[in-house]
């Protein structure tokens, strides 16, 4: 079992049971830094995701906004999966890609200004959605993006965290059904594989009671704009 993508797992992992938000997000652009290929990168964090999600939802699933899933689904999956089998057919180098994404990101987390030249991206949800589609389909990132947006919407704790882990959720199964049906090859084993989705889903388990209840907003907001930031800044710098 490679040391370098164990240690990703739990410590994406542990992020995603404080933050809400991390498997996909930090996972994806942490192993590339360690120079493993994107694909392998998602047949590794997307089990992890969906399992985790699932858990989410077990106690919560009655206040998912099944219309706001209904327009994911309609908008958002065709451009997963097509960009998906793109990005997997062509080669692309999308570490330039992934690291303005994270950048951008970081920045309206941390500048109002950024924040609000960004929300009337929302007044366009099915425009949003697309867009989304594509950047997930690329990147993996797209989760960002569906952040701000369900953040947006006034929502509860309960419906924004239910909204959310259903469409990460279905983001995850869309993407493991398309790269089986592309029958693509990786390097990491079957055995690996359940390995560290065996892993992740105990670190959440450990984490959600131990870790969660102590971060306030404040530190939650510095830690996630700091992380996006230097992970955006350093794949920018590998890519050249």
């Amino acid at each position: 079992m490679p040391v370098d993508i164990l240690l990703t797992v739990i410590l994406t992992t542990l992020i995603q049971s404080v933050f809400g938000v991390g498997v996909l997000l930090f996972g994806t652009p942490v192993l590339l830094l360690l120079g493993h290929d994107f694909v392998d990168a998602l047949l590794v964090l997307l089990p992890i995701s969906i399992a985790i999600n699932s858990l989410q939802l077990l106690k919560h699933y009655r206040y998912v906004d099944i219309g706001f899933y209904k327009n994911v689904l309609i908008y958002s999956i065709p451009f997963v999966v097509l960009f998906l089998w793109i990005i997997t057919s062509v080669k692309i180098n999308i570490s330039a890609l992934v690291g303005g994404l994270l950048i951008l990101v970081a920045l309206k987390a941390i500048s109002p200004a950024v924040d609000k030249a960004l929300r009337p991206l929302f007044n366009y949800e099915r425009t949003y959605l697309a867009m989304m589609g594509v950047i997930h389909g690329m990147t993996n990132l797209g989760g960002s993006l569906l952040t701000a947006i369900v953040y947006g919407k006034p929502y509860q704790k309960d419906q924004i965290r239910a909204t959310v882990a259903s469409c990460y959720a279905t983001f995850a199964l869309f993407q493991l059904a398309t790269l089986f049906f592309i029958s693509h090859g990786f390097d990491v084993s079957y055995a690996d594989n359940i390995g560290f989705l065996q892993v992740g889903v105990v670190t959440f388990l450990l984490a959600e009671e131990m870790l969660y209840s102590k971060i306030d907003n404040k530190k939650y907001n510095m830690l996630f704009a700091g992380f996006l930031l230097a992970s955006g800044i350093l794949l920018l710098v590998k890519s050249l």
